[in-house]
């Protein structure tokens, strides 16, 4: 039977195969890129990234001079300073068995590793400038969280301020007067 042209050639009812995508080959492999406030340091990795978390720790809060840093984890293998690698300097918490390297111009915070995970270094999310393929869904040492840090509490917009929002101050709850005072 010969088929009409804009006629499907399955037979009706039937469902139609699913195609796959191809996976990109390593040479076309899609990159995120990034890099240093000064620009001195420039790097690029693989998407997707491994995984994505915030980090309350004490020691992210003083490194990143925040309430938490927001790290994205990758593998080395699929990692890469692009530029400025002579640009990196160093500091290892010893008692921490961290390392954190930053830009020697600029001061931005741009890599930090752990002893125990040899094979991911993990690099602040904000540093990035196109999407890494990983949300960040998890958090670690909520315990060492500021009380001074934003908890989702209701903002409203401040009067004559332009994009900028404020928390209102809780009201107190009157406490009943006893009638003898009344």
């Amino acid at each position: 039977m010969a088929k009409r042209p804009g006629e499907s050639p399955m037979a009706p009812g039937a469902k139609p195969k699913r195609e796959r995508a191809e996976k990109p080959k390593a040479d076309e492999a899609e990159y995120a890129h990034g890099g240093c406030v000064c620009g001195a340091v420039r790097f690029e990795m693989q998407v997707p990234a491994v995984w994505a978390w915030h980090d309350h720790s004490k020691a992210s809060q003083k490194a990143q001079g925040c309430a938490y840093a927001t790290y994205i984890g990758s593998w080395k293998k699929r990692f890469r300073i692009a530029d400025g690698e002579d640009n990196l300097g160093r500091f290892e918490d010893v008692e921490r068995k961290t390392t954190r390297s930053f830009c020697l111009t600029c001061g931005t915070p741009v890599l930090y590793e752990r002893a125990h995970s040899t094979r991911i270094v993990n690099i602040p999310r904000a540093l990035f400038e196109s999407r890494t393929g990983r949300e960040p869904r998890y958090h670690t040492s909520l315990g060492e969280a500021p009380d001074w840090a934003y908890a989702g509490e209701t903002l409203a917009a401040l009067k004559g301020y332009p994009g900028v929002m404020w928390s209102r101050p809780r009201k107190l709850k009157r406490r009943a007067v006893d009638e003898m005072f009344e």
